[in-house]
């Protein structure tokens, strides 16, 4: 997946249709000339609706749509007859998508699943005919309601990656060295910071033709949270993970100290990111003798499986995908 095709957010005016208006109609035939009321509903506006498709990635398709505009009802007519429904407009996303109110910010809908539809936007009612009002005191109702407005505004579509696995850690820390070798994404790789600019999502092969998805995210930074560096762009695709991967390479200054910092970063974040299981996998272990490791692995933080890995000799790879594995499966019921 090219980076600069990977659109994870969308800003665009959307408007329901408004509901078509009741008839105000009388039977007139030549047998009956004072026949009574029988204007029909008006038909309800179009809705905007989401639908997933886990055949896209992005949101790239919708870069250059500004407005999504569903159509209006039909007004209703005589002989009882209801109007037309609005045109809907249905708008396929990946799953993981989240509709925002612009102003607010408040999340008005949310796609998870492949095939599913959500009404994101609903058209107005089509109002009622006058036949609707007719009764023993009133049998000829010269009235019929308006059918409703559609609701209009800014709207933001914003994509959170569904991922088994997401990989955090500083940037040059070597997660998308990771993907390339142990699935075929091909996400660019340098020796400096934020070559990552965009998520990546890779198909991890695991044992016995089972496999996991994992996700290189764009490095995070000391003040992340507060929407330094990439910031809130890369928290947020975490929170769709179900397990996390803190890589740190060997020749930080401080494993321990490192670990810190990220954990810190995602706690003032969203706190419930803490809940989910972590791995930590120690990056550039080919720099390393067997005697050094064993002095690093007395500052591995406490209570998380760890790993020393190399991408580049396939150094604990192995042992590696085994612990993410686990990781996946502890909450299930065995």
């Amino acid at each position: 997946m090219a980076s600069s095709n990977f659109v994870d957010y969308i800003r665009v005016f959307c408007r329901s249709g408004k509901g078509g208006a009741g008839s105000v109609h009388f039977a007139r035939t030549r047998a009956n000339p004072k026949g009574g009321p029988d204007g029909g509903n008006g038909g309800r506006g179009g809705h905007i609706i989401l639908k997933g498709n886990a055949q896209r990635w992005t949101l790239l398709h919708l870069r250059y749509t500004k407005h999504l505009l569903a159509g209006d009802g039909i007004p209703g007519g005589g002989n009882l007859m209801t109007g037309a429904d609005g045109r809907d407009v249905v708008v396929e996303v990946p799953p993981g998508t989240i509709a925002r109110n612009a102003e607010s910010g408040e999340i008005e809908c949310e796609v998870t699943a492949d095939g599913e539809s959500r009404i994101w936007i609903p058209g107005g009612r089509g109002g009622m005919g006058n036949d609707h009002f007719k009764s023993a005191t009133m049998q000829t109702p010269r009235f019929a309601q308006p059918g409703e407005p559609g609701q209009e505004g800014w709207k933001i579509l914003e994509l959170k990656i569904l991922a088994d696995v997401g990989l955090v850690g500083f940037p040059n820390a070597g997660k998308s060295t990771l993907l390339s070798v142990v699935s075929a994404a091909k996400p660019q790789i340098a020796d400096y910071p934020f070559t990552t600019l965009r998520p990546n999502l890779g198909i991890v092969a695991y044992r016995d033709d089972r496999s996991f998805v994992m996700a290189d995210i764009p490095g995070i930074i000391e003040g992340a949270h507060e929407g330094r560096g990439l910031g809130l762009r890369f928290l947020r695709h975490i929170e769709r993970n179900a397990a996390l991967l803190f890589m740190i390479p060997a020749d930080t200054a401080s494993i321990r100290k490192e670990f810190a910092i990220l954990l810190n970063e995602l706690k003032a974040y969203n706190p419930e990111l803490l809940d989910k299981a972590r791995v930590l996998a120690v990056t550039k272990a080919d720099l390393l003798d067997a005697e050094l490791m064993q002095e690093m692995k007395k500052e591995l933080p406490s209570r998380i499986p760890a790993v020393f890995i190399s991408s580049h000799t396939g150094k604990g790879l192995t042992e590696l995908k085994d612990l993410l594995w686990k990781a996946l499966n502890q909450a299930l019921p065995e």
